[in-house]
């Protein structure tokens, strides 16, 4: 058993996998779900079943909905969640965290740290937490079961960051002990604006809508639902990410195809070959609904923030404004206002220099 600990929060496909391998590599992991139903057949198993890349059973020290029994002196918490999810959880922790603890967003979408640090200070928690953010999720990963999960493929690099920037040597040490796959980024701005969900997610989804309403996703997300012509509306949106990251003056800004062959190790020219030559992808279905957080929380999470930037910094965003506005249209949701807005980031108004400054200095200078 290793000395340092892990609360996972979050029993979703992702959340079970990782704290599954979690216990299977020896660290003592407590795992936390608001929902207590969706969890009960992990606690009766005291444990979950992994397959994949990675086989065997994780046996969890806590399993439970109580927050404060699920975070109480554990080391690093991992938040496993929809992006959406996130004010949520740093509510429920603000009155229990400390400075001794590191939360890592897993992964942070757009911006998810600088919010997540937000709340802690509107709930009244001024200690010097550290929380950071993962690039990207660890995994292609998929729920098998109420307490079963497979892990398609773990990813090679996974860049993290947290806000200050200082601290994210330390972090990336602890995440070490457990997971060689993860490296330090310049700055939570590389980490947010690398965000590929924000590429693949909403666009696939949505330019998918009446195959999945009609086939209740019966077919391959990324090998069938990206065709040549979804490929280019891919390409568009990374091509206006990428644009916005330059005006915020990004360290290092990854194209689409370039993450594929730094995660994946997949080398194409372009991006629909890129795609389809990538083997984590096999197998992964499309999903059974359209109210799936490929829309819920990316558009919000992602997409609107790159959106929002963008009009801050003078740079256009047709077609990612076109995908904000047809998940509008679809849900009847405000993904706009209930998005990271610069408002509900705390950087409304702020120029290039001062927005830089809160990421990679915790404040404005």
């Amino acid at each position: 058993m290793h000395d340092l600990s892990f609360a996972v929060l979050g029993a979703g496909h992702g959340g079970k996998a990782i704290a599954a391998h979690l216990a299977i590599k020896g660290f003592n992991v407590n795992l936390y779900n608001r929902t207590l139903s969706r969890i009960q057949p992990i606690k009766k198993m005291r444990g979950i079943e992994l397959e994949g890349e990675v086989k065997g059973f994780g046996k969890l020290n806590i399993v439970t909905n109580n927050i404060e029994k699920a975070i109480k002196g554990v080391d690093v918490i991992m938040v496993v969640v929809p992006a959406d999810a996130h004010n949520y959880i740093a509510k429920i922790c603000a009155p229990f965290l400390n400075e001794k603890q590191v939360v890592v967003l897993n992964p942070g979408r757009t911006c998810g740290a600088m919010e997540f640090l937000n709340v802690l200070r509107r709930e009244g928690n001024n200690k010097d937490i550290t929380v950071a953010e993962a690039q990207t999720f660890i995994y292609a990963s998929r729920g098998m079961g109420p307490a079963a999960a497979k892990i398609f493929r773990i990813k090679q690099a996974i860049p993290v960051a947290a806000i200050p920037s200082k601290k994210t040597d330390m972090v990336v040490r602890k995440l070490n002990n457990a997971f060689t796959e993860f490296i330090p980024a310049a700055s939570a701005i590389e980490t947010s604006f690398n965000n590929m969900g924000a590429v693949f997610h909403p666009s696939i989804t949505i330019l998918n809508l009446s195959r999945i309403e009609s086939t209740m996703g019966n077919f391959q997300f990324y090998i069938e639902g990206v065709t040549q012509s979804v490929a280019k509306i891919l390409e568009a949106v990374d091509e206006e990410r990428v644009k916005v990251s330059r005006k915020l003056k990004c360290a290092r800004i990854y194209t689409a195809i370039e993450w594929l062959s730094m995660a994946y190790n997949v080398v194409e020219d372009n991006l629909f070959d890129a795609i389809h030559s990538n083997p984590g992808y096999v197998g992964i279905m499309a999903p059974r609904t359209i109210n799936v957080r490929y829309i819920t929380e990316d558009v919000p999470m992602s997409l609107v923030p790159i959106s929002e930037f963008g009009k801050a910094l003078g740079v256009e965003t047709k077609v990612i404004d076109s995908l904000i506005d047809m998940a509008i249209a679809i849900f009847k949701k405000d993904f706009r206002g209930n998005g990271r807005t610069l408002s509900r980031l705390g950087l409304e108004g702020l120029s290039v220099e001062q927005i830089r400054n809160k990421f990679i200095k915790g404040r404005e200078i």
